[in-house]
């Protein structure tokens, strides 16, 4: 299988170079790929010298941005997306081109108990999966795991829909299961990173959830919509059955709730045809 191993590091001279010779030691004719987001140490040098084909932004643009120069760049029918810092082993990468072998065309690296940064981290991780898996209607593993092994041509049609930060995961999951490909899991350990996390908990896991819900009105808009509007016509049925009970009237507010549902329902409705429109041509 012609494969693409690509790296988005920036300020990873720590790791980087005994990443890349880990990678050389299961596949020495892979196309390995770092994309050096406007690192301000020696992390392209150190990678160019492990034997990585190095594709540099001048400045930093965040890891989605490396994650799409990375996957314009690649040659490979099969592209391997994997961290800079150390934590995903390149002996799992056998495991996850299995699967894709098998006729997945995406394949995560699943992280299992115990390798999650902080139990903060794990905790809102699971959380996401939780709520991915009711957005797309099948079971989420790890919707925000960075390794993981894709067709390179399917993983191009949503290269528009990724931001250019972090959680590209998030987008690029949600979509293949949305187009109606198949994703599959592959439990993985992560060892602790080198260096230090360019993630920050509370602003980062903000912005994670506001991305999930914002990929949720993209990919399935009535799982978002149609809950607000039940909640809003709860709200109003029983409203007014308190002011008709205790003034005998019907009052504007339970009008307002009442109109207010009809039409977050209908914007669901228009919602979910335009989304149909987008896959038209997928699945």
């Amino acid at each position: 299988m012609n494969i693409s191993i690509v790296l988005p590091a920036k300020n990873e001279a720590l790791a980087i170079g005994a990443t890349v010779a880990g990678i050389r030691q299961f596949y020495p004719d892979a196309e390995v790929i770092v994309v050096n987001d406007g690192s301000t140490d020696s992390t392209a040098e150190v990678a160019a010298a492990a034997g990585a084909r190095v594709v540099h932004h001048p400045y930093s643009k965040g890891n989605g941005a490396a994650i799409k120069s990375g996957a314009r760049a690649a040659t490979g029918e099969v592209i391997v997306f994997m961290d800079a810092d150390g934590q995903h082993d390149p002996a799992d990468i056998p495991r996850l081109l299995v699967l894709t072998e098998q006729g997945h065309d995406m394949v995560v690296g699943a992280r299992q108990k115990g390798s999650q940064a902080s139990i903060g981290r794990g905790f809102a991780n699971g959380l996401y999966n939780r709520l991915a898996s009711w957005m797309t209607g099948h079971r989420v593993e790890d919707l925000t795991s960075g390794f993981r092994a894709v067709r390179a041509n399917k993983f191009r049609e949503f290269l528009y829909l990724l931001p250019n930060g972090f959680s590209y995961p998030t987008t690029s999951t949600m979509a293949f299961f949305r187009a109606g490909y198949s994703v599959a899991y592959v439990p993985i350990h992560t060892a602790r990173r080198i260096g230090k996390s360019h993630i920050r908990l509370l602003h980062d896991g903000s912005r994670f959830l506001l991305i999930i819900f914002k990929i949720g009105t993209l990919f399935s808009p009535l799982k978002i919509f149609a809950p607000v509007a039940v909640i809003m016509f709860m709200l109003a049925s029983g409203w007014y059955g308190y002011t008709l009970s205790t003034e005998g009237r019907f009052t504007n507010m339970s009008a307002l709730l009442y109109s207010g549902a009809v039409m977050v329902f209908l914007m669901g409705l228009i919602s979910e045809q335009i989304t149909a429109l987008m896959y038209k041509d997928k699945g």
